[in-house]
């Protein structure tokens, strides 16, 4: 899918986004690669004898080539595959038909099946040093060669289509049509996120904004939420102290509940601006449901600490 090269109407300032940046969100992803290596063991895994060319597995990436390669094993997190001088691993969120929500017991069968079959994919990492061979079926979908073209075209500012690939706690992976963006976290929205899984899901059709294009590390960094201005420097013109507004529970805790308006801003519901229906405890949970509609009132906003404070609505 090629981008589009249309701006955003607010033109929004590009961040800079240094190594430390790649650094901590590689840290997030480690750490998460490593618990899933954890829960791979309970799964039996063919071995296999076969050595790998790393001369020409790296050609296959250079060249953004199509491969056919059998799948010889799985575990929880995806498919083994080998080829002439070639294993490696195929993520399931790299797989074309690969079900969205489905059951651990069907997950297993659902790969199983997969064994002894072949399947077309693309190498998408490829580090020696690690022994560390990616696979996906779903880049081979875009053609020989695209990964090339996209890192031509894709420049810093650019507005593009792609489909969730994956979503993790640190963030959703991004196809752009044979290559993979990251959407961290924190560009998600302007809003507080707990979970990217409130924002988007895998198989999602998404409009992006580039962030910052590397080839030499075949990293593309994403955002949503600068697609869209940033509510926090319109809220002291939009909002007054004593407004009187709905707006949605987002999340309860010991010292409050913190509620989003319909621009997407969170406030928070201090404890001590609450004074009835609590017992001695103070169990706000009595009080508030996540996802509830509420109807509360403005107390203070500090644009600058982006904070805003809400109470609730006397009977």
């Amino acid at each position: 899918m090629l981008p589009d090269q249309t701006k955003s109407n607010s033109e929004p300032d590009m961040p800079q986004l240094d190594e430390g940046w790649w650094a901590s969100v590689l840290a997030d992803e480690n750490a998460l690669s490593s618990e899933n290596r954890e829960q791979d063991l309970q799964v039996a895994v063919p071995s296999s004898s076969l050595m790998v060319e790393w001369g020409h597995v790296q050609n296959l990436y250079d060249r953004d080539e199509i491969v056919e390669m059998l799948v010889h094993g799985f575990n929880r997190g995806g498919l083994l595959v080998q080829g002439e001088d070639v294993q490696g691993f195929v993520p399931v969120s790299h797989l074309i038909d690969f079900p969205n929500v489905i059951t651990e017991d069907d997950r297993r069968m659902v790969l199983s099946d997969y064994v002894g079959k072949t399947i077309k994919v693309k190498v998408i990492e490829c580090e020696p040093s690690q022994e560390k061979i990616v696979l996906s079926e779903r880049a081979a979908l875009a053609g020989e060669g695209c990964r090339k073209t996209l890192f031509k075209t894709l420049k810093t500012g650019s507005i593009v289509n792609g489909t969730v690939t994956n979503v993790t706690d640190f963030g959703v992976f991004v196809d752009l049509g044979g290559v993979e963006g990251l959407i961290h976290v924190s560009e998600l929205s302007w809003g507080r996120v707990q979970h990217p899984g409130e924002v988007l899901v895998v198989g999602q059709t998404v409009k992006v904004l580039v962030l910052q294009v590397s080839e030499e590390n075949a990293r593309i960094a994403l955002s949503l939420k600068r697609l869209y201005s940033n509510p926090w420097e319109t809220l002291a013109e939009t909002y007054q102290i004593g407004d009187v507004v709905q707006a949605t529970v987002t999340a309860v805790t010991r010292f409050g509940a913190f509620a989003r308006l319909n621009e997407g801003i969170e406030g928070l519901i201090h404890i001590s601006s609450i004074t009835d229906g609590l017992d001695e405890g103070k169990d706000l949970n009595k009080i508030f449901t996540t996802g509830e509609e509420i109807v509360v009132r403005i107390l203070h906003i500090d644009v600058e600490r982006r904070r805003l404070g809400l109470g609730i609505m006397d009977d």
